[in-house]
Protein backbone atom coordinates (compact mmCIF):
# COMPACT_ATOMS: atom_id res chain seq x y z
CA UNK A 1 0.00 0.00 0.00
CA UNK A 2 3.39 2.19 0.51
CA UNK A 3 4.27 2.38 -2.87
CA UNK A 4 0.64 2.84 -3.86
CA UNK A 5 0.41 6.10 -2.13
CA UNK A 6 3.64 7.23 -2.79
CA UNK A 7 3.65 7.01 -6.15
CA UNK A 8 0.06 8.67 -6.11
CA UNK A 9 1.91 11.59 -4.16
CA UNK A 10 3.73 12.12 -7.26
CA UNK A 11 1.03 11.80 -9.91
CA UNK A 12 -2.08 10.36 -11.02
CA UNK A 13 -2.73 8.99 -14.16
CA UNK A 14 -5.85 8.13 -15.58
CA UNK A 15 -6.23 5.62 -19.06
CA UNK A 16 -8.97 6.27 -21.46
CA UNK A 17 -10.60 2.92 -19.92
CA UNK A 18 -10.71 4.56 -16.23
CA UNK A 19 -12.57 7.81 -17.48
CA UNK A 20 -14.86 6.61 -19.37
CA UNK A 21 -16.07 4.14 -16.50
CA UNK A 22 -16.02 7.29 -14.02
CA UNK A 23 -17.85 9.10 -16.81
CA UNK A 24 -20.47 6.60 -16.99
CA UNK A 25 -24.04 7.80 -16.36
CA UNK A 26 -25.05 5.39 -13.09
CA UNK A 27 -21.09 5.64 -12.05
CA UNK A 28 -20.31 9.31 -12.33
CA UNK A 29 -16.87 8.82 -10.09
CA UNK A 30 -15.10 12.06 -9.60
CA UNK A 31 -11.54 12.65 -9.23
CA UNK A 32 -11.57 13.49 -5.76
CA UNK A 33 -13.06 10.06 -5.20
CA UNK A 34 -10.66 8.32 -6.58
CA UNK A 35 -7.92 10.37 -4.55
CA UNK A 36 -10.12 9.67 -1.22
CA UNK A 37 -10.22 6.52 -1.74
CA UNK A 38 -6.13 5.93 -3.13
CA UNK A 39 -5.00 7.97 -0.02
CA UNK A 40 -7.90 6.97 2.58
CA UNK A 41 -8.89 2.85 1.13
CA UNK A 42 -7.37 -0.21 1.56
CA UNK A 43 -6.64 -2.86 -0.29
CA UNK A 44 -9.02 -6.07 -1.08
CA UNK A 45 -6.84 -7.79 -3.68
CA UNK A 46 -3.04 -7.66 -4.99
CA UNK A 47 -2.82 -8.73 -8.67
CA UNK A 48 1.13 -9.26 -8.53
CA UNK A 49 1.19 -10.84 -11.51
CA UNK A 50 -1.49 -9.60 -13.63
CA UNK A 51 -0.34 -9.93 -17.48
CA UNK A 52 0.03 -5.58 -17.47
CA UNK A 53 2.07 -5.64 -14.30
CA UNK A 54 1.73 -5.02 -10.90
CA UNK A 55 -1.95 -3.76 -9.95
CA UNK A 56 -4.22 -3.86 -7.01
CA UNK A 57 -7.74 -3.11 -6.10
CA UNK A 58 -8.58 -0.76 -3.61
CA UNK A 59 -11.84 0.27 -2.09
CA UNK A 60 -13.16 2.89 0.37
CA UNK A 61 -16.18 5.13 1.11
CA UNK A 62 -15.80 8.66 0.34
CA UNK A 63 -17.16 11.45 1.84
CA UNK A 64 -20.70 11.27 -0.18
CA UNK A 65 -20.88 8.13 1.45
CA UNK A 66 -20.94 5.63 -1.43
CA UNK A 67 -18.05 2.90 -1.81
CA UNK A 68 -15.85 2.94 -4.93
CA UNK A 69 -13.78 0.36 -6.05
CA UNK A 70 -10.34 1.87 -8.09
CA UNK A 71 -7.70 -1.01 -9.95
CA UNK A 72 -4.38 0.79 -10.02
CA UNK A 73 -1.04 0.42 -10.76
CA UNK A 74 2.01 2.06 -9.37
CA UNK A 75 4.94 2.68 -12.03
CA UNK A 76 7.66 4.47 -11.44
CA UNK A 77 6.75 7.83 -11.25
CA UNK A 78 3.00 8.01 -11.16
CA UNK A 79 0.19 5.51 -9.93
CA UNK A 80 -1.75 4.39 -12.98
CA UNK A 81 -5.41 4.35 -12.43
CA UNK A 82 -6.70 1.60 -14.57
CA UNK A 83 -10.43 0.91 -13.83
CA UNK A 84 -13.13 2.77 -11.16
CA UNK A 85 -16.78 1.67 -10.78
CA UNK A 86 -19.34 1.25 -8.12
CA UNK A 87 -19.71 -2.41 -6.83
CA UNK A 88 -22.77 -4.66 -6.84
CA UNK A 89 -23.95 -6.47 -4.45
CA UNK A 90 -24.20 -9.11 -7.62
CA UNK A 91 -20.91 -9.19 -7.09
CA UNK A 92 -19.52 -8.22 -3.57
CA UNK A 93 -20.94 -8.80 -0.36
CA UNK A 94 -22.77 -7.10 2.16
CA UNK A 95 -20.11 -4.00 2.58
CA UNK A 96 -18.73 -4.14 -1.08
CA UNK A 97 -15.19 -5.28 0.43
CA UNK A 98 -15.14 -8.87 -0.37
CA UNK A 99 -16.10 -10.65 -3.86
CA UNK A 100 -18.86 -13.23 -3.87
CA UNK A 101 -17.68 -16.27 -3.96
CA UNK A 102 -18.70 -17.81 -7.50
Amino acid sequence: MDIVRQNAEQRIVFSSHALDEMNAPDEMISTEEIKEVVFNGFMIEDYPHDRRGHSVLLGGKTSSCRVVHVVCAPKEEYLAIITAYVPSLEKWEAGLMKRRER
